[in-house]
C-alpha cells in the first residue's frame, strides 16, 4: 500500500495542478494535499473519533483550521492546520517533516549570506524563499531548528543498556577562516539489549586521530553510555587505541567487509576469485572453531603459492580481530560482523551533503547531518526489533 492509498487524496485537485502548473507548483500542490490529509489523520487519532462520528465520551471536539506556512526544498507552501476546541492537539508535521528540508535550506541560505555562493544559487534561494535573504532571516530559522538537533545529539544514554556499538567516520568540506578545510564527521550507532538499533552519537572534529576518537568516545560516556560487549569499526589505529583506553574490558571487532577489501587488494587478479571464496567460508562459520578450521584449510591450500603470501600474512595478522563477533550469540552475527548498516547511513548523509558540497560553517554541517540522522533514528525506533 502506497502513501496515496493510505491518505484520502483528492486526485482531481492533483490532476488540475499537473495540467495547469509548472513542475515546482505541481510538487507544492502534492505536498500540500498530502500534509493536510496527514494532519487530518493525526487529529482523528488524537480525538479517537472519525469525522461526524457520535460517541458518548470523547477527548475533545474539532474546531476548524488555521493557515500556516511551511518552507520546503521546492519553496513555501501554505497548509491548513487542524485544531481542537480545547487546544490540546498539536501536529508533528512542522517539526518532523520540515527538519531535513529546513537544515538543507539553511545551509544554502548561509552560503548566500556569507557571500560564497554563485549568483545562480542566490537567485534560486531568493525565489524559493519569496524574499531577500538576510542575516536576521537566517537567524530566525536557525533559532527554531538548532535547539532541536542539539538536544537530540546530547540526549542522555543512561536510560538504555547498549550491547554493541558501531562507529565510523566520514569526511566533509567546510569553510573556515575563508579557507576550505576537510573535517571528520564521527557517527555512532548502537544495538540495545532489547534488540533495537539507535543512532547514539554525532560529532564533527578535525581529521581522524587518537585524540579526536578519544574525545568522541568520552562524549558518549559523559552522556551515560556504559562499556558495550563489542565495538565494531574499521582498523584505524587511533580508534583502536581510543577503544582500548575508554572501554576497558570491551572486545573490538574489525569490520569484516573492510578486512576482505584489504585482502583483495593484496591478491593477483587471476587468483582473487578462488582465494576470496575460501576466505568467505571462514566468516560464514557459526563459531570460532569452525572459522579456525576453515582458515587452516585455506593456509594449507595456498602455502606454496608465492603470489598470495602477502594476502596470507594479512589474513594471519588480522584473523583474531576479524572473528570476535563469533564469540557472540549466533543471532547477532549478521549485525556485529561489519559496519555495513553504518555505511548505508553514511550514504544517506552523503546524498544530502553532496548537494551542498562545501558547508558555509561547521554548525551548518552539524545541523544538516544531525537532521538526517534524527530522521533515520526515528525510522529505526518505529521499526521492528532486530531478529
Amino acid at each position: 500500500m502506497t502513501l496515496f492509498d493510505y491518505l484520502n487524496i483528492n486526485e482531481e485537485e492533483l490532476k488540475e495542478a499537473v495540467m495547469t502548473s509548472n513542475l515546482d507548483n505541481v510538487l507544492k500542490s502534492a505536498v500540500v494535499l498530502i500534509l493536510n490529509e496527514y494532519m487530518e489523520k493525526e487529529r482523528d487519532e488524537y480525538l479517537e473519533t472519525a469525522k461526524y462520528e457520535r460517541v458518548a465520551e470523547r477527548r475533545d471536539y474539532r474546531n476548524g483550521y488555521y493557515e500556516r506556512e511551511l518552507m520546503i526544498t521546492v519553496g513555501r507552501v501554505k497548509l491548513k492546520v487542524p485544531r481542537t476546541r480545547e487546544g490540546g492537539f498539536s501536529t508533528s508535521v512542522f517539526e518532523k517533516y520540515a527538519r531535513v528540508d529546513q537544515a538543507f535550506m539553511l545551509s544554502m541560505l548561509e552560503m548566500v549570506v556569507s557571500g560564497v555562493s554563485t549568483r545562480k544559487v542566490t537567485n534560486v534561494i531568493e525565489t524559493l524563499c519569496g524574499e531577500t535573504v538576510s542575516k536576521s532571516f537566517v537567524s530566525s530559522l536557525t533559532a527554531q531548528l538548532d535547539p532541536i538537533v542539539n538536544q537530540w545529539a546530547s540526549r542522555p544514554l543512561n536510560v538504555t543498556t547498549y550491547r554493541y556499538l558501531h562507529v565510523d567516520a566520514m569526511y566533509i568540506k567546510v569553510r573556515e577562516n575563508r579557507k576550505v578545510v576537510s573535517k571528520a564527521v564521527y557517527i555512532a550507532t548502537a544495538i540495545s539489549t532489547d534488540n533495537r538499533r539507535e543512532v547514539v552519537g554525532l560529532k564533527i572534529d578535525q581529521a581522524e586521530s587518537f585524540e579526536a576518537w578519544q574525545s568522541f568516545l568520552q562524549s558518549l560516556k559523559r552522556r551515560g553510555l556504559q562499556s558495550p560487549d563489542l565495538v565494531i569499526s574499521d582498523a584505524h589505529e587511533g580508534l583502536k587505541k581510543a577503544i582500548s583506553q575508554e572501554f576497558v574490558g570491551t572486545s573490538w571487532q574489525r569490520c569484516t567487509v573492510h578486512f576482505k577489501r584489504n585482502l583483495l587488494k593484496a591478491l593477483p587478479k587471476k587468483m582473487a576469485k578462488s582465494f576470496m571464496a575460501d576466505v568467505r567460508t571462514i566468516f560464514m562459520s557459526s563459531d570460532l572453531e569452525g572459522a579456525r578450521e576453515a582458515k587452516e584449510r585455506l593456509v594449507e591450500k595456498y602455502a606454496k603459492e608465492p603470489r598470495v603470501q602477502k594476502a596470507l600474512d594479512i589474513l594471519e595478522g588480522g584473523y583474531d580481530e576479524a572473528t570476535q563477533f563469533l564469540n557472540e550469540p549466533s543471532r547477532y552475527h549478521r549485525y556485529t560482523s561489519s559496519t555495513n548498516h553504518l555505511e548505508r547511513l553514511n550514504q544517506e548523509v552523503r546524498r544530502r551533503e553532496q548537494v551542498i558540497r562545501i558547508f558555509p560553517n561547521e554548525q551548518s554541517a552539524f545541523r544538516l547531518i544531525g537532521a538526517v540522522l534524527m530522521e533515520a533514528d526515528e525510522r529505526l525506533q518505529k521499526g521492528s526489533p532486530l531478529r
